[in-house]
């Protein structure tokens, strides 16, 4: 039977899991994930694991933080005075937002402390810093 290679554009079925057991994500209610292996469209050890499975394998990948959302990062946590905001915007802890940089880039972050002059955002991805657990069903190499 054929594995899932470098190049190939696999389909396949997930559920991420915390260490904890929560889980933060699955496609058992949706279409398959589809992705090429080796295209960085998915996270280099979720892509990793793929490598080698046969239509209709099962696995489960313990995937370490370095080999997907790297680690959280001090660096990526800035206050803000909330004068700077444009007007009628209130976030909330907890709220993710889309800021355009000075270069237009544009990056989300994550309300992580308000009061009434300043904000603390947070732009590491929500599970950096997490080793990631997931369960992987390949359905389909296309």
């Amino acid at each position: 039977m054929v594995q899932a290679k470098q190049g190939d554009t696999v389909q396949l079925h997930y559920m991420g899991k915390l260490q904890d057991g929560t889980v933060f994500d699955s496609s058992r209610e949706r279409c398959p994930l589809q992705f090429t292996i080796g295209n960085g469209q998915v996270i280099a050890g979720f892509e990793q694991a793929v490598i080698g499975m046969k239509v209709g394998e099962l696995k489960t990948a313990r995937i370490p933080m370095e080999q997907a959302y790297g680690p959280h990062r001090e660096d990526m946590i800035v206050k803000m005075d909330r004068s700077k905001l444009p007007s009628g915007v209130d976030p909330k802890i907890g709220q993710r937002l889309e800021m355009t940089q000075v270069d237009d880039q544009t990056s989300l972050v994550t309300v992580t402390d308000a009061n009434e002059t300043t904000l603390t955002l947070d732009a590491n991805h929500p599970l950096a810093g997490k080793e990631l657990t997931f369960d992987i069903e390949l359905v389909g190499i296309v």
